[in-house]
């Protein structure tokens, strides 16, 4: 049975650097970001984005962030796989744990993720884990 997990991380690094403009005025980049601990023993974390930004500031990416973590008192990491969306407003992203990618007590671990944030909400950001254990 699915357990969810609600918390909030904070982004305490941005580090973005752009590799590529295309023809259309648009700009590829990566960004390597660094989250602190939320309050209910998720992280703290890394994520590597690879982003499209549109000339309207609007963008596309992935990600892949790691997440140390002690759920329902397991300790362990594991790996989320993401793709989401900035309108201008808010950023959404979806995101699954990569089968496999569980360490220690997490071994285990399969589920989803979801992170909607706006402007307002930076430097925190709100995660909702949908998550089993086997």
């Amino acid at each position: 049975m699915a357990t969810t997990l609600e918390t909030t991380l904070e982004i305490t690094g941005w580090d973005e650097n752009p590799y590529e403009e295309t023809d259309a005025g648009g700009k590829l980049a990566r960004a390597d970001v660094t989250l602190e601990q939320g309050p209910d023993g998720l992280g703290p974390g890394a994520s590597r984005s690879l982003l499209y930004y549109r000339p309207d500031g609007t963008s596309s990416f992935v990600n892949l962030m790691r997440l140390t973590a002690t759920i329902d008192g397991r300790s362990g990491s594991f790996v989320l796989l993401g793709q989401g969306t900035y309108d201008g407003t808010t950023a959404r992203v979806e995101s699954t744990v990569v089968p496999g990618s569980g360490t220690g007590e997490l071994a285990g671990i399969s589920g989803t993720a979801e992170s909607v944030s706006t402007k307002e909400d930076y430097p925190q950001m709100p995660l909702t884990l949908v998550y089993d254990m086997e």
